[in-house]
Order: C-alpha cells, then structure tokens, then sequence
C-alpha cells in the first residue's frame, strides 16, 4: 500500500487545489489534512485522536505550510528534525510567503524544498503537479520504519 501525503494546511481552497492537482496527476496516495500545527504534530508522533495509528506508518511526503494556527510551521518542521522517528521525512514548505527570511528559516529548520504557491489557479495546479511527480513518483524516500 501507497503511504499517505500530509498536508498541514489551514486553507480549505488550497487543500482543494493540491488534491485536484494530486488526483490529476493520478497519485493514489491517500491525503491527510492537518488544519494546524498541533494536529499535524499529533498525527506523525501518534497522539491526541491519532493515538491509534500505527506511527511507523509515516508519510511519504509532508507539504506544509508554514502560517498555520496552535503551533507555527517553523515549528512543526523542528518537531518533526528533532525525532528520530520523523527526521528522514521529505518535507517541502508550500507556502503564500516569499519573505527571504521565511525561506532561509525553513531551510534552517530543516525543509527540504521550500515552494511559494502562485496566486493564479492554474499555476497552483500546475506547481502542485510538478511536486507530486518528483516527491511521490521519482524521489526515492526513506523506507517506513518497521516494528
């Protein structure tokens, strides 16, 4: 079975276009949404109403945002550098900033791509798509952790 993408997007609008991107391209990966920081947090380390998931399972991509609620992007994506569990995950900032502190304090903490998302429709589509193609279907992930 495919592992799931995370998304940790506040924004319904942008959830709707990266999953019409995803499913245009014909990724198959099953989509979580995390709509702040402390559900996202929550997901990968198996807490909270993740507390059933089998947290060696984790994703073969995180995109996320980094203005989110309850705890920052920025944040986030220490969490997830600071565990051993999560360190080797691919994670790609797909943000509205395009604030050169912004990107240099992603790739501080650790992004692995950092992706200002356009303003056009269209071109959201199309920037999601090429993200989809190399993190999903070309890069070559760590493999899941076994238990």
């Amino acid at each position: 079975m495919d592992r799931p993408i995370l998304l940790i997007e506040d924004s319904r609008q942008d959830e709707t276009l990266v999953r019409r991107a995803l499913k245009g391209l014909g990724v198959r990966n099953e989509i979580v949404v995390a709509r702040d920081g402390a559900e996202a947090l929550d997901y990968l380390f198996g807490l909270g109403a993740w507390k059933d998931r089998k947290i060696e399972e984790q994703p073969v991509l995180v995109l996320l945002d980094i203005s989110l609620p309850k705890v920052d992007g920025f944040e986030v994506l220490r969490q997830i550098r600071a565990d051993p569990l999560t360190r080797l995950l691919s994670v790609v900032v797909l943000t509205a900033s395009r604030s050169q502190s912004d990107v240099l304090a992603g790739y501080r903490v650790g992004a692995d791509g950092y992706v200002v998302k356009p303003h056009d429709v269209g071109a959201f589509v199309e920037v999601t798509q090429e993200l989809g193609n190399y993190w999903v279907r070309i890069n070559e992930p760590p493999p899941a952790l076994s238990s």
